[in-house]
């Protein structure tokens, strides 16, 4: 809104000058009728500008970074009110309710908003100590999440009234709904509503599971607001319908100083709570259990959550049908439509929505980086884990890292951006688990029955010789072929192949194919799978730029050269293709999307190509063969072998 204003004033102060322009040099060198083309251009200018407001622009920005919070001026007018209702959320037990918001201004404008704000008080007296108390900013802190007024009622402008619905997750904290005038670039603040909080805002909420360690081990991370101090977390658990045990949690948070940047470290700051994380351990392979998360308060009563259950991954080479999800660049949106994520993460719910639809048929998910694109707003990360929990507490939800939750200049990421808002990684690796040797390395390896993969960390490095290099071939190496025929590799970036213009024509990332490719054909890596890029695209099996094999839906035999698929349409904002027509690429669609691995046995492989629209099947290929198939001597990929008898 801001910007539409800035433009309007540029208009008027343009036209003001030509019309302010001498007659006889208007004569001279500005004609009538290139005077009427200017105006004509002026008019196209202010309704492209006017129709545009309010639109989703699809620029990719974060919806908060555009609110210029710390310019906040009190304006409070006697005639102007929020009122906010119902005042007690979660009374059954809910952890998210729509609440109505109604306001009324005296003076409504088309750029006043609507803020929400937790906790409720947000004036400077919540500035952090390293502000001067004599030049803190009114506001220090931005709102979780905000609306136009007149999005409920196009003649807000006319009658100064509108009814908003906002959807309210739990997040520890009351909430407060804030009227500004004067856009997001020049707020000020009109009135203040009445205080809405949920009955326990410090409530066990959001499930996230993950694989452990170990093939029979389960771990569930959730959040509350319990200190360890005021309450010892558990999770009590066991196969369902018959007897549950109880095991102990360990719990983490984080804090301000724990950020690396602005705004991560300013405005974006929120308290995060708490995170437990609990390992269930010697499960019994491919079994239903049943799970609920507690604290143990002092008095010796307990805080439950609901019942949840998962199943128990199979046994590490079990044959049985096994399905994989993978993709990334997801985000999060919001169902009530606040913050313009129509323009930041159109796709979002959309997959969100086709994954819950199909979750009976899902055993496992890889969100490969970018993962909720908060870029430093703290309170975005509770609202994706709320909108991911049904997925994330019933199947493990393996995460990967990417630019978006680690990339800060000077703190050791190999790309030199922000494109983190100062989280350095800290919150993707305290609110998700990951079976890595230390989280601040976000690299692991973990095994689904006959899946064996490897999740690389792009956002460290990965050249020949590195730490990274190191642990990407020891986990290569260590599958087992015979009872793991499957082997993927997995990275944010994209260190394979796209022809995406994302990469200004370089086909993804030269240096990554350059250190890696040789080790995905040594050990015969099957499919790597990369984000970043947010499209869909699918290579021909390809080693050193170059096709090894002529078919385009179905494999066979012995193993040639690695897949590469860009799987990165999750649901932030789409890429673009480059003009570049390539050899190798045999699909592309530049749409929201998520690909889907089916194991059939140790034989037969399927990958789908899902569109989150409609959930609906777009590309896909089989592969077969044998174990010999993968022992077969292939190009840069032969065992050494002897003349001995």
């Amino acid at each position: 809104m801001a910007e539409t204003s800035m433009l309007n004033i540029g208009v008027y102060s343009f036209w003001g000058q030509i019309m302010s322009v001498p007659k006889p040099q208007m004569e001279e060198g500005f004609s009538f009728s290139s005077l009427k083309v200017v105006l004509l251009l002026v008019f196209l200018v202010q309704f492209t500008v006017a129709d545009s407001q309010h639109k989703p622009a699809g620029d990719g920005m974060q919806p908060l970074s555009k609110i210029q919070i710390h310019r906040a001026v009190y304006e409070l007018h006697e005639n102007a009110s929020v009122k906010a209702y119902p005042v007690l959320l979660g009374t059954k037990g809910e952890d998210s309710q729509w609440v109505t918001v109604e306001v009324a201004s005296p003076k409504p404008s088309e750029d006043d908003w609507l803020a929400v704000f937790s906790p409720a008080n947000f004036n400077s007296s919540t500035c952090p100590s390293t502000y001067d108390r004599q030049k803190a900013p009114n506001i220090c802190s931005a709102p979780i999440k905000y609306r136009f007024a007149n999005d409920s009622n196009v003649d807000y402008v006319k009658t100064g009234e509108a009814s908003l619905k906002f959807q309210l997750i739990n997040q520890r904290a009351d909430f407060s709904f804030a009227l500004f005038s004067g856009g997001l670039f020049s707020p000020k603040l009109l009135a203040v509503s009445n205080a809405v909080s949920f009955v326990n805002p410090k409530a066990p909420l959001y499930p996230r599971l993950a694989q452990g360690k170990y093939w029979d081990e389960m771990t569930v991370t959730w959040t509350s607001g319990y200190n360890i101090i005021e309450a010892v977390p558990f999770v009590e658990w066991g196969l369902k319908g018959e007897a549950q045990i109880q095991s102990p949690a360990g719990t983490l948070t984080f804090h301000r100083e724990s950020m690396c940047a602005p705004p991560a470290r300013t405005v974006g700051w929120r308290d995060p709570g708490f995170f437990h994380t609990s390992f269930l351990k010697n499960l019994w392979p491919n079994s239903l259990y049943t799970y609920k998360l507690g604290h143990r308060l002092s008095n010796g009563s307990n805080i439950w959550s609901k019942s949840y259950h998962f199943k128990s991954s199979p046994y590490p080479g079990q044959d049985s049908l096994q399905h994989v999800v993978i993709f990334g660049d997801m985000g999060k949106a919001e169902r009530d439509g606040s913050n313009e994520y129509n323009a930041y993460q159109p796709g979002s719910l959309n997959t969100t929505d086709q994954l819950i639809k199909d979750l009976d048929n899902i055993d496992i998910v890889f969100h490969i980086g970018d993962i909720t694109y908060a870029n430093g707003y703290i309170s975005q990360w509770d609202q994706f884990t709320s909108q991911v929990e049904p997925i994330a507490s019933v199947v493990p939800y393996m995460i990967a890292s990417g630019n978006h939750e680690r990339d800060v200049p000077g703190t050791g990421s190999f790309y030199d951006g922000n494109d983190s808002g100062g989280e350095c990684g800290v919150l993707a690796e305290t609110m998700f688990y990951v079976p890595a040797e230390n989280r601040a390395k976000f690299w692991y390896s973990t095994d689904y029955g006959m899946f064996h993969f490897c999740i690389a960390d792009s956002e460290h490095d990965w050249r020949e010789g590195s730490e990274q290099y190191k642990f990407i071939e020891k986990c290569l190496a260590s599958a087992d072929r015979q009872k793991q025929p499957w082997l993927i590799f997995v990275a944010h970036r994209v260190l394979g192949y796209t022809s995406s213009s994302w990469r200004d024509g370089s086909f993804g990332e030269p240096m990554g194919r350059e250190s890696l490719q040789k080790l995905w054909q040594k050990y015969k890596v099957d499919i790597a799978f990369f984000g970043h890029v947010h499209n869909y695209e699918r290579t021909c099996p390809i080693y050193q730029n170059q096709c090894v094999n002529t078919e385009k839906s179905h494999y066979s035999g012995t193993f040639n050269g690695t897949i590469h698929v860009v799987v990165g349409g999750g649901g932030s904002h789409l890429t673009d293709f480059g003009p570049v027509q390539t050899t190798w690429s045999l699909f592309r669609d530049s749409d929201f999307g998520f690909v889907k691995l089916t194991a059939f046995n140790h034989s037969s492989l399927l990958l789908e190509y899902k569109k989150s629209s409609d959930g609906n099947v777009y590309d896909s290929f089989t592969i077969s063969r044998d174990y010999r198939d993968v022992l077969a001597c292939v190009h840069d990929g032969c065992e050494p072998t002897t003349l001995a008898t």
